[in-house]
């Protein structure tokens, strides 16, 4: 984009790789021991463990002295997507032995929480790994066990790499483990983890090409039916029985549009009447509760299949609530989104969606005073409006900001632009996320491509995606 360079947190080359030398775990201990007893500057570890250790010490409180995994409780009831996954996971799992080279390592699978559902590996590794729990009913998400292979890759968008004295818990520090997350297309929720775990040696380097492959195919799967969801919930619009007028509109279980009419596409901020099928061409509502209304609506249709409702609905192009009538949509007994009738609350044995006590104010969420950034090896707090634009590489999210080009706390894109909605922010490209009231100038391009300028001095662009243009135009009004 601008010629900047990517921070860094002084880790040397070595620290990269699967294998590390003693000396340099020996430095990773050290350096686990200062930012454990409260330091907020060390050297020599990289980025996604530095984040990680800030979650478990700042937002999880995890005990750094723990020796064995808690049990794992009971949790909420999960759809189909998750047992279609937990049964693919088991099969390659099982298999993994044979088909990773020089693997003398434990497999594991755990559900989108962390639990671990099953493992396998020889009878030595499963009575070590019984030390520390780590065994089926057992939790390694990184709420409950800090950072390791499974908790951490399920706080990520890529496979994660998590050696010896990187685990933010002392009793599990002999293990090498390697994880990785399968996402539900839509939500982008976790819905389970892989993982594999070495004793005291490191992985094969065979390991993670396995693991991202393993995620890449689940993946695919979900997202060949989540397209065929999305002309499910399109044609439900279009059979939709309506007075002419209506703003109708279609979104999936994520609260993101499938399909809007004109009228509706005006109060949600996206294109009219253009169908976006799979999960990664769906519209982000400029209506910041819709995303809470929606998940609401969803959890209450799951436990009854007859369920509609009607709520309030605070829309920032009126400044104003608007009535809106939530009827779910299925595919057999399973929920894949929902059909959204603006502007009327007639709607016998409805219910109320939204515990808001005033409808006529703005989004009823907390807007983050800061947003937090790893700089080396120093944490920043950065002033929304002093961020020009983010930009997604995998799992890391890199902003662009006054204070220089830093990494976000934040997991995914995604989570990022849920949590700056109403703050000026847009998403006009699949990896891009632009501050509105930091567009200096807009480039024309080749066949009505757009590009943003948002530091003239530095020609710093960022591209807007052909989807995205009539969207782009419209909250710049022209």
């Amino acid at each position: 984009m601008n010629g900047a360079k990517e921070p860094t947190t002084g880790a040397s080359p070595a620290t990269n790789g699967a294998a590390l030398s003693e000396e340099n775990l020996g430095r990773i201990a050290a350096a686990r021991e200062r930012f454990a007893a409260g330091a907020d500057s060390v050297h020599g570890v990289r980025p996604e463990i530095l984040v990680s250790w800030y979650r478990c010490r700042e937002e999880y409180d995890v005990d750094p002295h723990l020796e064995r995994a808690p049990a794992a409780a009971e949790g909420a009831a999960h759809s189909i997507e998750h047992d279609v996954v937990f049964a693919e996971l088991g099969g390659l799992a099982a298999c993994a032995v044979r088909e990773v080279d020089g693997l003398d390592g434990l497999v594991a699978v755990t559900d989108g929480d962390g639990r671990v559902l099953a493992s396998w590996g020889s009878r030595r590794l499963l009575s070590l790994a019984a030390d520390n729990n780590l065994a089926a009913w057992s939790t390694w998400s990184e709420r409950a066990s800090g950072t390791n292979g499974m908790g951490t890759s399920l706080e990520s968008r890529r496979p994660v790499l998590v050696r010896g004295p990187e685990h933010w818990c002392r009793g599990f520090h002999p293990w090498m483990c390697a994880g990785v997350a399968v996402r539900d297309v839509v939500t982008r929720d976790p819905l389970a983890a892989l993982n594999v775990s070495c004793w005291r040696t490191p992985l094969p380097d065979a390991v993670l090409p396995w693991l991202r492959a393993v995620a890449a195919d689940t993946e695919a799967k979900l997202r060949h039916r989540a397209h065929h969801a999305g002309t499910l919930l399109a044609a439900a619009l279009t059979d939709a029985r309506a007075a002419p007028g209506t703003p109708l509109a279609a979104v999936d279980t994520a609260g993101k549009v499938v399909l809007a009419n004109t009228e509706a596409a005006v109060l949600l901020g996206t294109p009219a009447d253009a169908p976006a099928y799979a999960p990664t061409h769906r519209w982000m509502p400029q209506v910041p509760a819709l995303l809470e209304l929606t998940r609401r609506a969803t959890a209450r249709a799951r436990q009854d299949p007859d369920w509609s409702g009607s709520t309030l609905l605070y829309v920032p192009f009126l400044d104003q609530p608007l009535a809106v009538v939530v009827r779910p949509v299925f595919d057999g007994t399973q929920v894949i989104g929902a059909l959204l009738t603006f502007g009327s609350a007639d709607h016998p044995g409805s219910s109320e969606l939204l515990d808001d006590p005033d409808p006529g104010s703005p989004d009823p969420r907390r807007f983050p005073d800061r947003v937090i950034a790893l700089r080396d090896d120093r944490w920043v707090l950065l002033d929304p409006r002093e961020i020009r634009y983010a930009e997604t590489d995998h799992d890391n999210v890199w902003l662009v900001s006054d204070q220089g080009r830093l990494l976000a706390a934040v997991r995914g894109l995604d989570r990022l632009e849920q949590e700056l909605a109403g703050r000026g922010f847009l998403r006009v490209h699949r990896g891009y996320l632009v501050n509105l009231g930091r567009v200096r100038e807009i480039e024309q391009g080749f066949k009505g491509a757009l590009f943003l300028a948002t530091d003239t001095r530095t020609h710093e662009t960022v591209p807007v995606a052909r989807r995205h243009v009539p969207q782009v135009r419209q909250a710049l009004g022209l």
